[in-house]
Formats: C-alpha cells, sequence, structure tokens
C-alpha cells in the first residue's frame, strides 16, 4: 500500500460529495491513518458519522481563520501523533454575493475573508506544523483554473487561488529545506457544495463534457487518486506543482 501507517490530516471534510471525501477514501485505501477537522457544531455532527465510516482516529475544532485554533490544533497532532506525514488543505470560502456579478463590486472586507480563509490558511498551517513536519511528509492544497484564467462569477475566489498558488510555490522553498514537499491539485468543476456557491459555474459542467479531451467532468475520486499519488514516495521529487485534474480542459485553446 502506497501510504502505509502514514498519519493525513485532512482539513475541509463537509459531507460525502467533499473533494476532501474522496481524498480521504483514497488515503485509507492505501492504508493511511486519518484524522479530520471541523469548523463548528453543525459541521461537527455531519464530520463525526464520516470519520467514524472513515476509521478516522479522531476529530477536532479549527477554524482555520484563528491563529490560537491552529496552535492548538498542531499541539493535539503532536499529542496525538507525535508527527506528521501528510497535511490536505481543502479549504476555501468567499462571501455568496462576492460569487455573481462583477469582480469589481468586491468589497474590501469580502475581499479580505476570502484571502484569509482560502490562501493565508495554508501558510498559517504550515508554519503552526513545520516542527511536526518532516523528510518526506507531504502537504497539499486544493485549486481550481480559474486563478489563472477569468471564470464568470468565480470572481474573488479566483484571486484567493491565485494567491494560493503562489504561496505553495514559496511554501515549496522554505520546506523543501527539511524535505517537505508542497503542492496544489487543481481539479475541475465537481458538483460539491463549495462549487454551489459560484453561479458561474453552473454551466461549465457540460462544457466540459461536450469539449475536454476526455469528454467527462472528474469526480472526487479522480482527485483522490492524484492526492494519493503526491502523498505518496512516488512523488519524492516533485514540489511547488499546480497538478491539473480536469480531464485535460484547461489545455483548450477555445
Amino acid at each position: 500500500m502506497l501510504l502505509q501507517g502514514k498519519k493525513a490530516l485532512i482539513l475541509g471534510l463537509a459531507n460525502n460529495k467533499s473533494i476532501a471525501y474522496g481524498i480521504a477514501q483514497a488515503f485509507k485505501a492505501q492504508g493511511a491513518r486519518l484524522a479530520f477537522n471541523y469548523v463548528g457544531d453543525a459541521i461537527k455532527k455531519r464530520v463525526e458519522p464520516l470519520s467514524a465510516e472513515l476509521g478516522g482516529e479522531f476529530t477536532f475544532q479549527l477554524d482555520v481563520s484563528d491563529d490560537a485554533q491552529i496552535a492548538a490544533a498542531a499541539d493535539l497532532v503532536r499529542e496525538k501523533w507525535g508527527d506528521l506525514d501528510i497535511l490536505v488543505h481543502s479549504v476555501a470560502f468567499a462571501n455568496r454575493e462576492d460569487l455573481s456579478g462583477r469582480f469589481l463590486d468586491t468589497s474590501r472586507d469580502g475581499f479580505h475573508l476570502a484571502l484569509d480563509i482560502s490562501a493565508y490558511s495554508l501558510t498559517g498551517l504550515c508554519r503552526a506544523f513545520e516542527p511536526l513536519l518532516h523528510e518526506g511528509s507531504s502537504v497539499l492544497c486544493m485549486t481550481y483554473h480559474g486563478s489563472t484564467k477569468v471564470i464568470p462569477g468565480y470572481n474573488v475566489m479566483g484571486v484567493a487561488k491565485a494567491a494560493l498558488e503562489a504561496s505553495v510555490r514559496y511554501l515549496s522553498y522554505d520546506l523543501g529545506a527539511k524535505g517537505v514537499r508542497v503542492n496544489a491539485i487543481s481539479a475541475g468543476p465537481i458538483k460539491t457544495l463549495a462549487a454551489s456557491a459560484v453561479s458561474g459555474l453552473k454551466d461549465i459542467f457540460s462544457r466540459v463534457e461536450e469539449h475536454a479531451p476526455l469528454r467527462r467532468n472528474v469526480t472526487t475520486a479522480d482527485v483522490g487518486g492524484t492526492a494519493t499519488y503526491l502523498a505518496s514516495d512516488l512523488a519524492n521529487g516533485v514540489t511547488g506543482e499546480i497538478i491539473y485534474v480536469d480531464s485535460g480542459f484547461s489545455q483548450l485553446g477555445i
């Protein structure tokens, strides 16, 4: 098994349609040990049964916009596991009103919120968990093609994902000195809870099926397979990369 005994912390599990869920399933199938966060009591009620289903060893509260909670999470993981092999950041958020209409109308507060939760949180998490990461550890995050091309309605989230991808490159340099790899997966559109908030994505699913080289949309299992590769020793020489899992749609010129 590719991940036998590896300890994986997966942030952002919301339901069984989440990309985080697909990644967790793939990791479990390859022998990883799992733990999950939740933001509040409402999410906790959904996460705990999923964690039990997936064989998670523990769950804990973590709002990535709160440095104190990030520090407490790192302390808890150190207490439970001692160190960490895999950190998965599958977290993003923007106000719904900023995911429709014009990007031009994004408020200052909305911009700050999207960038804080969707991009800066990766840096904050890596800083807090750095003492637990070791040579061979892998950090993964999720991004989308709207970081480099205009996707109507993706708006401020596209800017946040661009910042996230730049962060991946800089973090890969900083953490590479101790043998820690940092990569991002740019998944094609998937019908998740988060995607439902982006009005402009509704028509893209049919466009992908019609025009992508593979003529289909991707699944959370597709993303989970790539995440498993990046988390495993097979990807020991891969860091600072944005790997597209989108049926080849991003390669089209028209």
